[in-house]
């Protein structure tokens, strides 16, 4: 097994190296020999103890070879050269489902930034390879056992096909990381159905008014600036490459729960709300929009503030090849075409093509909760802005 030269590690004894010249070379009866030695003079770590364990393994001896690599692991569950050997004896006993989950967590430690040796290059891409395999394998067999079962991708349950798609790794998990106010035991949806929101028809069918409106305001100028602008005497992300640019500008209609001059001139854009659940916050919400995303811009993954909202997009210049992507779902829009969805997950947008794109946002009270509880988180919110009126906690 080539993947595992001598560890550079100073804590490894000279008197290891015959040992682990003996495991490289493939003398698996030498090198259990030399490394048994080690282990024995309490020298042992867990490279070491995973060399030994792959010699055991390599020679037949199940039992030992179980046992070491467990015992490295438990020196160092973190450790990769103990996660790729624990994998591959898994993997090779026939126990891919086990195995799989040593060499996604190698393979998320490598893509997690650690610094690993150069040496396990070979060992990681290995991994990560036999990983996908071993995950095509068995979403191959669960959507043969499934079949039988009545399921079709794409006619099926949604959520359940993306609880497939989540068990056999072939998507991340995203979950609700609200920065500032967390309500919990809401549905954690990254997308929602469009039928939930029967009042979106109304909304849909007034694009060309809508669009017309914008075309006014972006004719004459009105009103669009910078969407990240840096604030006198707060700390400011100034490693963010759209902060006090054009490049993503907005044009309010309401902001921080006001109406703007913008709300007059574009009176069909209001009437198309008037059915809308629109959060109603001081100094807060509604937040009603035009988003504009000039070519080659790229707003970075982020979360939003408070998740007892929904954010919602009408999409009315539309070029193609803008992309916006909500956790693991990837669409991208079409004038006219609505979609709500959660900002607390993971988002990001980019515009790839030659020309501006620009949707209209505002944002609506999230469906689940009852009147009394939107009292409440009105009231809390509320009460947090008065204590401290210069900290913003709603995006």
């Amino acid at each position: 097994m080539s993947d595992f030269p001598v560890p550079a590690s100073p804590s490894v004894p000279v008197d290891a190296s015959a040992a682990v010249v003996a495991f490289h070379s493939g003398r698996w009866p030498d090198a259990r020999t030399a490394l048994e030695a080690v282990d024995r003079a309490g020298s042992a770590g867990a490279p070491i103890l995973a060399m030994l364990a792959w010699s055991c393994h390599r020679l037949g001896d199940e039992t030992a070879a179980g046992a070491t690599i467990n015992r490295a692991l438990a020196l160092n569950g973190q450790d990769p050269r103990a996660l790729l050997v624990k994998g591959d004896i898994l993997s090779d006993l026939g126990a891919k489902r086990e195995a799989n989950l040593y060499y996604r967590a190698l393979v998320s430690l490598a893509e997690s930034g650690a610094a690993l040796p150069a040496d396990l290059a070979k060992g990681v891409a290995r991994a990560r390879a036999l990983r996908d395999r071993l995950a095509a394998g068995i979403f191959d067999h669960l959507r043969e056992e499934l079949g039988r079962a009545g399921y079709v991708e794409g006619r099926s349950s949604a959520r359940f096909t993306h609880a497939l798609d989540l068990a056999t790794g072939r998507k991340q998990a995203y979950f609700q990381q609200p920065k500032a106010f967390y309500f919990p035991e809401l549905p954690n949806a990254q997308f929602f159905p469009r039928e939930m929101f029967p009042w979106m028809d109304r909304v849909e069918a007034a694009t060309d008014v809508i669009t017309g409106e914008l075309e006014s305001l972006l004719e004459h100028d009105r009103g669009f600036s910078p969407y990240l602008q840096t604030v006198p005497h707060l700390p400011s992300r100034t490693d963010y490459p759209l902060v006090d640019s054009m490049d993503w500008s907005t044009s309010f209609l309401w902001k921080d729960g006001e109406a703007t001059p913008n709300a007059a001139r574009c009176p069909g854009t209001m009437d198309a709300l008037a059915d809308a659940p629109l959060c109603r916050i001081a100094a807060r919400s509604p937040q009603i929009m035009f988003s504009q995303l000039k070519a080659g811009a790229h707003i970075l993954p982020h979360t939003g503030f408070v998740n007892t909202r929904l954010v919602c997009h009408l999409p009315l210049i539309t070029p193609p090849g803008c992309k916006f992507r909500v956790g693991n779902d990837v669409r991208q829009w079409e004038k006219g075409r609505a979609w709500v969805f959660d900002d607390t997950i993971e988002h990001e947008a980019i515009n790839t093509s030659d020309r501006t794109r620009v949707v209209l946002i505002f944002d609506i009270w999230r469906p689940e909760l009852n009147e009394e509880e939107r009292v409440l988180v009105t009231a809390a919110l509320e009460a947090m802005d008065a204590y401290s009126p210069t900290v913003a906690v709603w995006s």
